[in-house]
């Protein structure tokens, strides 16, 4: 092995935490490199967070188009072309793509195209994707090597070749029956949008209830609106067997309580969460530990068991959001200047893209409760802010919890239209540390959505109070 290249800084992998550490220590004018497979700006603006709510616009469209006698136009037959779904959102990732490039160049760091290992601390031995090698070596290095689908060990699953995200969001043909595995983020928003666009879906969760995170509530919400859609729900579930090939034909026996159901499907999208892309990376070779569920091992200001080595996004164990990972390099990088940041205490925003969205920050009444968290609840339907009205998006509710001694908002969840804006606006408050009437005695534009904050911060009780039970 020759002498490896030194450099002021190393970032494995190219995800969003690892692209704003590089183009900020390139423009510091440290010899920087960043070692990634495949995709310019990680997994978010190529086969993600972006190409999916590109095509879950596309799915909203022909959503309104079914709708359009409601809105006074008319129309004649209308038609799916999938082909031209998958251009608009291809040139889309394209231009994405040439805006992070662009960035790269002005930063001066240097993007090192292969697989990247660790053969000693802090230092990376690189496999080009276009032939050769190189062994880099720096005085920092920074490890965002995200995550990737988790594949169950479900039998017959590998072998009928299951979609995940990535060959969903590059379909050029329509999925006659698609079944979806798994409840979560992917599974919902992607299950939605094909609907929409012409596929029956079934979705299967061995999970209670939809959205399981969220309260009763929020999860029996989106159940009726996968209802009244066509999307066949079979919570509390398991799959026991796989026959056939996504893309053809498939049939899954389906566990479900005492009974044992057959399906039939074209299609499998799997979507029951991430694993860590921490095997195979030399990790060890690194002094770097993993924990039990293969995240790297770091502390609340994301340095890991290795010296000068910094993990960051999903790969350390931070929820699974771009804008966490983006969060986390810039908690290291005022750390590395001087700074005292945490990732401690973070208040985190969600919002899965579901039409309606449905948004959550702070605590659900089930996560206060665990923790014996006096509050009061106050609800209201969405269309308590005129603007749903006028648009026709009246489905809906707002709720929040407020802490009964300080009049601090505990948490806040929408589910209606521009949910995740409305979820800013309070995160905001939230933030400052502002009491709930701030917002209630507020004077909002007429007629907007941010005004339906005041209908349920003026509802918010006064005496009644819920608590944790006794035990």
């Amino acid at each position: 092995m020759s002498a490896p290249d030194k450099y002021d800084a190393i970032v494995l992998g190219g995800g969003t935490a690892a692209k704003v550490m590089a183009w900020t220590m390139g423009k510091e004018g440290r010899r920087t490199a960043v070692i990634d497979r495949k995709y310019v700006g990680g997994s978010c603006p190529n086969v993600a967070c972006l190409p999916s709510k590109n095509v879950i616009h596309s799915a909203k469209v022909a959503s309104l188009v079914a709708r359009h006698a409601e809105f006074g136009i008319r129309t004649g037959p209308i038609a799916i072309d999938m082909a031209r779904v998958y251009e608009r959102k291809r040139g889309m990732v394209e231009g994405i793509v040439k805006v992070h490039l662009d960035k790269y160049q002005a930063s001066g760091a240097e993007l090192i195209w292969g697989n990247g290992i660790f053969v000693a601390p802090r230092t990376i031995h690189v496999t080009l994707r276009d032939g050769g090698e190189r062994t880099l070596t720096a005085d920092r290095v920074f490890v965002d090597v995200g995550t990737h689908a988790t594949m169950p060990d479900t039998p017959g699953l590998k072998r009928a070749e299951p979609m995940t995200h990535i060959e969903t969001l590059d379909l050029q043909r329509l999925p006659e029956h698609l079944i979806v595995l798994g409840g979560g983020y992917v599974g919902l928003e992607l299950g939605q949008a094909l609907r929409r666009l012409g596929s029956r879906v079934t979705l299967i969760t061995r999970d209670p209830r939809l959205a399981s995170n969220e309260d009763p509530d929020v999860s029996e919400a989106v159940l009726g609106l996968f209802r009244d859609e066509g999307i066949e729900v079979l919570t509390g579930a398991q799959v026991l067997r796989i026959d056939g090939r996504s893309g053809v034909h498939v049939n899954l026996e389906v566990q479900r309580g005492p009974r044992t159901l057959t399906l039939d499907g074209t299609d499998i999208l799997v979507s029951i969460g991430r694993t860590p892309n921490t095997a195979g990376v030399g990790l060890d070779k690194g002094g770097i530990e993993v924990t039990e569920k293969q995240h790297i091992r770091v502390n609340d200001r994301l340095e890991t068991t290795a010296e000068s080595v910094w993990a960051m996004g999903e790969c350390a164990g931070s929820p699974y959001f771009t804008h966490v990972s983006e969060d986390d390099a810039t908690i290291v990088l005022e750390n590395l200047n001087g700074g005292r940041r945490s990732t401690a205490q973070r208040l985190v925003p969600s919002c899965v893209f579901i039409d309606p969205e449905l948004a959550h920050v702070g605590l659900t009444e089930s996560q206060a409760r665990e923790k014996g968290i006096a509050y009061r609840v106050a609800s209201v339907p969405f269309d308590s802010a005129w603007r749903a009205w006028t648009l026709s998006e009246r489905r809906g509710f707002m709720k929040t919890l407020i802490d009964t001694q300080s009049d601090r908002i505990l948490g806040f969840t929408a589910f209606g239209h521009e949910a995740g804006e409305l979820m800013s606006t309070v995160q905001l408050a939230m933030l400052a540390g502002l009491p709930y009437t701030i917002l209630r005695d507020a004077m909002f534009a007429h007629p907007t959505m941010t005004e339906g904050l005041k209908a349920l911060f003026m509802s918010v009780p006064q005496r009644m109070v819920h608590r944790a039970a006794q035990s």
